[in-house]
C-alpha cells in the first residue's frame, strides 16, 4: 500500500457537485494536487469555476460507469445524484452510478494499490426501525420503491468496497453521509434545505410533505468535510463504515419555522401528501465517530442556515451565476 500520509495526487469523483467542491477546497488548501471528475450530470462547473488557472487543479469530464485510467494516490468516490429529484429522474442510472461507478473507481485503486474513500449515506438504513441509527444497524429499506435506486445502489456499493478489502486486502474508508447543506446545493435539487430557503427568499409557501412531523438532523458542510479528511487519514485497519453528520434532532416543521424567521418572509406554509417511502426518524449516532475520529460537528444550525441564505440571496439576486443540470 502507498502511505496515504505521503500523497500528492488525490482523484475525487463528483467532484464539481455540492460535497465534491468544498472537499476539494481543502485538499487544495492543505496542498495536494486534485484532480475533479465529473460528468456534470447534477455538478455544475460553477462550483469549481474559480478553480481554473490553479497550478494544482485539473478537471476531467467523465462518467464513472466507464472505466478510468488516471494516476492518483487517494481516491474519494462521491459520484452519484443524492436528491431524490435527480437520482428518480433517471432511476437506472443512479443505480448503475452506484454499483458501475463502484466496481470502476475500486478496480483503479486495486490497480494503482491506494486508498479509496466510498460516500455512502444514512439512506441505507431506510425508514429506521432503531433511533438514533448506528452503525451496526441493517437498514429498513423497499428494494422496489421509487428510492431505492439510490438506497439499495448504495448499498450494493458498500458491499462491493468491504468484499474488494476482504477479497484484495484494499485500504477503504465508507462514511455514512446524513442530511447535509450549505452553500452551492442546487437551488432545484429538491431537499428541504434548499427548497425552504428559495420559497422563503421568494415569498412562496413553503411546501411541506405530510404534517411536518417527520425529523431530520442537518449538517453544515464545513464539518462534513473535516468528517471526510480525518476518516481518510485514519490508520489503514480502520474501514468505517462511519455515520457522519449532526445530532441535532429537528422536525421538518421546525426547520420551515427557523427559516421564515431567519430570511424575515412572509410565507405561509403548505401541507402536501408525504411521498413513498420517505424516513419518518433521521438522526445518526455518531460515537464511533468521536471515538475514532475525534469528530463532532461545530457549525449550531441556525449559524449554518445563515450562511447558507447568505448564498442563496445571492444567487437569486444574481450576483452569482446560476447553476444549470
Amino acid at each position: 500500500m502507498r502511505n496515504y500520509e505521503a500523497r500528492k495526487r488525490v482523484l475525487v469523483t463528483g467532484g464539481a457537485g455540492f460535497l465534491g467542491s468544498h472537499l476539494i477546497d481543502r485538499l487544495l488548501d492543505r496542498g495536494d494536487e486534485v484532480i475533479c471528475v465529473d460528468n456534470l450530470f447534477t455538478g455544475s462547473k460553477r462550483n469549481v469555476e474559480h478553480l481554473h488557472g490553479h497550478p494544482r487543479f485539473e478537471f476531467v469530464r467523465h462518467d464513472v460507469t466507464f472505466p478510468l485510467y488516471i494516476e492518483a494516490d487517494a481516491i474519494f468516490n462521491l459520484a452519484c445524484p443524492a436528491s431524490p429529484i435527480h437520482y428518480q429522474h433517471d432511476p437506472v442510472q443512479t443505480t448503475k452510478t452506484s454499483v458501475h461507478g463502484a466496481i470502476n473507481m475500486l478496480g483503479l485503486a486495486k490497480r494503482l494499490r491506494c486508498r479509496i474513500f466510498q460516500a455512502s449515506t444514512s439512506e441505507v438504513y431506510g425508514d429506521p426501525s432503531v433511533h438514533p441509527q448506528t452503525e451496526a444497524y441493517w437498514g429498513n429499506v423497499n428494494p422496489i420503491g421509487v428510492r431505492s435506486c439510490y438506497d439499495e445502489g448504495k448499498r450494493c456499493a458498500e458491499t462491493l468496497f468491504f468484499d474488494y478489502h476482504r477479497q484484495h486486502g484494499l485500504d477503504i474508508k465508507v462514511a455514512r453521509i446524513f442530511n447535509t447543506y450549505g452553500p452551492r446545493m442546487h437551488p432545484n435539487d429538491g431537499r428541504v434545505v434548499s427548497n425552504f430557503i428559495v420559497q422563503a427568499l421568494r415569498g412562496e409557501p413553503i411546501t411541506i410533505y405530510g404534517e411536518g412531523q417527520q425529523t431530520r438532523s442537518f449538517c453544515y458542510v464545513d464539518d462534513l468535510v473535516e468528517g471526510f479528511l480525518r476518516l481518510m487519514d485514519t490508520e489503514p485497519g480502520f474501514t468505517g463504515p462511519v455515520n457522519l453528520g449532526n445530532p441535532g434532532e429537528f422536525t421538518i416543521r421546525e426547520l420551515a419555522e427557523k427559516v421564515i424567521a431567519l430570511t424575515g418572509s412572509g410565507s405561509t406554509l403548505a401541507f402536501k401528501p408525504l411521498p413513498a417511502d420517505d424516513p419518518l426518524q433521521r438522526k445518526p449516532d455518531i460515537a464511533l465517530a468521536q471515538e475514532k475520529l475525534g469528530w463532532q460537528p461545530q457549525v449550531a444550525l441556525e449559524e449554518g442556515l445563515q450562511r447558507t441564505i447568505g448564498y442563496f440571496d445571492d444567487l437569486l439576486a444574481g450576483r452569482l451565476d446560476k447553476p444549470t443540470v
